[in-house]
């Protein structure tokens, strides 16, 4: 895989998290296909259904976004590559995520995201996105 699409897969994937933190649905929507499945998998909290197409991945983050008031920073680190290949890749990288509110700063969370990325007309987007939390927030 070429430098040039190594950046943008980790551009692509600081995307996704950061137009959650700043609820730009604008900047986060066009990170994931348009038929996109996410996989949610919280460590004690028994199967959630996976939610299927970009629209049901938007709306599980707006709801997200318009639950809580206090401001959230999910940080990504350690992002390697499984496997790359000629337009797909595997893309695993660690999550914490903060919340601050109050003059707090709290860890709500950590995990593993497992992401398959895409490019498709020219753009790396995310076509699964397996999300394993250690810890239910």
């Amino acid at each position: 895989m070429n430098p040039i699409d190594i950046i943008a897969i980790h551009e692509v994937l600081a995307k996704a998290v950061s137009g959650l933190d700043q609820r730009n649905v604008a900047l986060m929507e066009p990170c994931f296909t348009s038929d996109a499945r996410f996989e949610l998998e919280i460590k004690g909290a028994g199967e959630i259904p996976p939610f299927v197409g970009r629209e049901a991945i938007m709306k599980l983050m707006t709801d997200s976004m318009n639950a809580h008031t206090e401001d959230r920073r999910h940080v990504i680190s350690n992002i390697y590559f499984e496997s790359a290949e000629e337009g797909s890749a595997r893309v695993v990288s660690n999550l914490v995520a903060f919340q601050s509110e109050h003059g707090k700063i709290n860890v709500m969370t950590s995990g593993v995201y497992r992401d398959l990325v895409k490019k498709v007309d020219g753009q790396w987007q995310i076509a699964v996105r397996h999300l394993a939390l250690d810890v239910p927030f």
